[in-house]
């Protein structure tokens, strides 16, 4: 499950949930979040946790509280994402034994993450701060952090971004939007393990 790619599935239902993850899965994409400005989420990530936990990482995107990171826990999720850095989120996160994943833009939120235990950093929104800024970012960061960038990453600039620092990427409306079959998604994520996978030998 060690895959660098996350499948940020917003506006997904319960309906279509486990048709799109196994899509995901059979591409290579073994990290999945669901917002939770989803339709329903919660329904959505136990239907997925129940159908592919030993094959997958589970979780939530946007989750903003503590009482939301019960929550998915209570669902099955393993995986908490949040566009912005709360250290009341992430240490709920950790005691909880899951993988946080707080957004950052700054040195003081990604410390901040750090000290409050995250298991990694999500470049939130990436294309705004740009390979420059995350290059100086990436600089002071204690070895090992893993960086994530999201948010106007994707094929066409996924060498840029790995031969500059980054350790993953999440893919949204490049990879899922409501109303794309299962075997749309299956295409563009076939499309985007290839293009992760080429940008690495590239680098």
């Amino acid at each position: 499950m060690s895959f660098p790619l996350v499948g940020i599935l917003r506006g997904i239902t319960p309906d279509d949930a486990v048709e799109i993850g196994e899509a995901l899965l059979d591409a290579g994409i073994t990290r999945i979040e669901v917002p939770l400005n989803s339709p329903d989420p919660l329904e959505s990530i136990r239907l997925l946790v129940d159908r592919f936990d030993e094959r997958a990482l589970i979780g939530a995107g946007t989750v903003l509280t503590r009482t939301e990171v019960r929550e998915v826990h209570a669902a099955g999720g393993r995986l908490i994402v949040s566009p912005n850095c709360r250290p009341a989120v992430i240490e709920e996160t950790v005691h909880l034994g899951m993988r946080s994943l707080p957004g950052i833009v700054t040195p003081s939120e990604a410390f901040d993450a750090l000290d409050a235990g995250a298991s990694g950093l999500k470049l939130f929104p990436a294309v705004q701060v740009g390979i420059e800024g995350m290059q100086a970012v990436r600089t002071v960061l204690p070895a090992g952090t893993e960086l994530y960038a999201v948010g106007g990453i994707g094929a066409d600039n996924f060498a840029a971004w790995r031969a500059a620092g980054v350790d993953g990427a999440g893919l949204g409306s490049a990879l899922y939007r409501p109303g794309f079959s299962a075997a749309e998604v299956g295409a563009r994520a076939r499309t985007l393990v290839a293009a992760w996978q080429a940008a690495g030998r590239a680098t």
